[in-house]
């Protein structure tokens, strides 16, 4: 197959070349460029770079938009390990398990940083250049394009017969009168326009430059939120059991993490109590158990020295302090046990909050007793169970302990017991929901089996060899919150808005000139020619140059055409029509 059309002669692109220098030389100022982008220019017949002129050269290639878009491209990509991969900086027990899971991959994930990989190298080196080809961009063009502001619409061309959009007619009026018709018409319609010599020079659509640039501004803005909300964020996590409450201070949380640049003095002072938490389920249907009610009521005080004040925290529905945001997380159950020794001194009474495994709250934990037990003898010992609650038991000989419907129809408490040391003062940490069986002892039963025992509400299981019971009291629910201040959230938001209305802006809005001349041709009548030039290609600029045309046609009628053949009273009225591509030759007459 031929290359000629890939590829012209010699000859062609050179008449081709010619052709485009004899247009722009004749355009002069009205044809230069509608956008402040900077150009592409050609290494073709430069002489040899420095050290300088490759210094210059990169900082163009990285202050491209080019570039610039592929290094938003590849900090989206370097985000997705992030979301894939568990993070040091989220939970550091999902990445240790995560590396006994996979023992082939994570040391090569270790080398590459993906275990951190918004504190990475790689990430900050892409965030980084980002911020820097974003500010390279913005600065010369807002300078570009402030001048252009400031300036006045460039004359009209010598021939407008070049330009996408062209039409002419000839009228009786004069050309003093046309040109001050069509400069009143063109600033009635918001064009910045002015009369430069016989013509009238009118632009239109500063808005598209203007919201290019707030689009950037606002990508800098949203890159400058996130980088601050990281550095200074915190981040922790509550369960508080029906009655207890919570200080905002670090000892206080469950887990904590924070920017590197967090002062634990920052923590807005308050506390919040949990008075009451209601949940009601969908009872039937297929939507059965699904949550309808996921409520909070809590009374929160600001300050040391604050007013109490009631509220209720919902799902997605946080309770604001000052800037930290208080969210619902979870919900679950904490029966509530009491514990005597073989005497019948009751040593412990609590609520025990267990975490649920299931979308039915099935839920599972331990019950340790550390202090004031004795055994038999009198000896100093510690007690442990494994419990295993229901809110909803299926009832005996159903073959299931798994829970039925998530609120506390038919409770049920499932334990087996140990004695022994319970390890609290190792030096180790400890998981509260799990028991450390590895110097603790097993109740057996008569039989010598494992003692383990069902218990509803009031029920009691009796300890072996006289070593007690343990009884099941009641129920009390739990709530987990997610207490987050995230500074620069509003400044983020904002960033976000601006950058989808600068879009907008940059895209559905077309930068245009429009020029109008108006001169006597030979034969003493006035000459009308109105041209337009588009930032690109629009089918909506010859429309508005019609509309225009048509306008103007109220102070400057046309008149007939004295070309032979011309029926009398002719007129070549101008409408969308006659608005179209440019011949070669102006009109008779129009050219001075």
């Amino acid at each position: 197959m031929s290359n000629t059309k890939s590829n012209p002669p010699a000859a062609e692109r050179e008449a081709q070349d010619e052709r485009e220098t004899e247009n722009a030389r004749e355009l002069g100022a009205a044809g230069s460029r509608l956008s402040t982008a900077p150009s592409e220019e050609s290494s073709a017949g430069l002489p040899a770079m420095g050290v300088i002129g490759w210094a210059r050269w990169f900082w163009r290639q990285l202050t491209s938009m080019r570039v610039a878009l592929i290094l938003l491209f590849l900090l989206s990509l370097g985000a997705i390990p992030g979301s894939l991969i568990p993070q040091n900086s989220v939970d550091e027990m999902k990445v240790e398990t995560f590396k006994k899971a996979h023992t082939t991959v994570s040391p090569i994930y270790e080398k590459l940083q993906f275990f951190d990989v918004y504190s990475s190298v790689w990430f900050s080196a892409i965030y980084i250049l980002l911020f820097v080809s974003l500010i390279g961009c913005i600065v010369p063009r807002t300078g570009q394009f402030v001048g252009q502001l400031r300036s006045r619409p460039p004359g009209a061309p010598k021939r407008l017969t070049r330009l996408p959009a062209y039409t002419t007619w000839r009228t009786g009026a004069e050309p003093e009168q046309v040109r001050e018709a069509a400069l009143a018409m063109m600033r009635k319609r918001r064009y910045r326009a002015h009369t430069a010599g016989d013509a009238v020079a009118a632009e239109k659509g500063y808005l598209r430059e203007a919201g290019n640039l707030v689009f950037h501004v606002a990508l800098i803005v949203m890159l400058v939120a996130f980088a601050f909300g990281q550095l200074f964020k915190s981040e922790g996590g509550k369960l508080v059991v029906e009655g207890d409450g919570f200080s905002n201070t670090i000892t206080q949380y469950d887990n904590f993490k924070s920017g590197s640049l967090f002062d634990a003095d920052s923590l807005a002072p308050f506390s919040f109590k949990l008075d009451k938490f209601t949940g009601t389920y969908e009872r039937s249907g297929p939507q059965r158990g699904t949550p309808r009610t996921y409520e909070a009521h809590v009374t929160y005080e600001k300050g040391a020295y604050g007013k109490p004040q009631k509220s209720v925290i919902r799902v997605n529905e946080p309770l604001v302090v000052d800037s930290t945001k208080v969210y619902l997380n979870a919900h679950g159950y904490a029966p509530i046990v009491s514990v005597k020794d073989g005497k019948g001194k009751e040593v412990y009474r609590s609520a025990v909050p267990l975490l649920p495994i299931d979308n039915n709250v099935t839920s599972t934990g331990a019950i340790k007793v550390f202090d004031g037990y004795r055994d038999k003898n009198g000896k100093k010992t510690q007690l442990g169970f494994q419990a295993f609650f229901v809110p909803t038991f299926a009832g005996n000989g159903k073959g299931t302990m798994f829970s039925q419907f998530p609120a506390p129809d038919m409770p049920v408490l499932a334990l087996n017991g140990y004695q022994g040391y319970l390890g609290p003062d190792s030096g180790l940490a400890q998981n509260v929901y799990q028991l450390d069986k590895s110097k603790m002892t097993e109740f057996k039963d008569a039989e010598g089996k494992q003692l383990k025992q069902r218990l509803l509400v009031g029920e009691t299981m009796k300890l072996p060899d006289g070593a007690g019971s343990i009884t099941f009291e009641g129920i009390q629910e739990w709530a987990s919150f997610q207490i987050t201040e995230q500074p620069a959230t509003g400044w983020a938001l904002t960033g976000a808005v601006a950058a989808i209305a600068g879009l907008a802006g940059s895209l559905f809005i077309q930068r245009r000139r429009v020029w109008v001349r108006a001169v006597r041709g030979a034969d003493g009548v006035t000459v009308v020619e109105m041209a337009g030039l588009g930032r690109s290609e629009s089918a909506k600029l010859p429309e508005e140059l019609a509309g225009l045309a048509v306008a103007l046609i109220a102070s400057a009628p046309p008149v007939p055409d004295a070309a032979p053949g011309a029926e009398p009273g002719s007129s070549p009225e101008p409408d969308s029509d006659s608005v179209e591509e440019s011949s070669e030759e102006p009109a008779e007459g129009a050219e001075k």
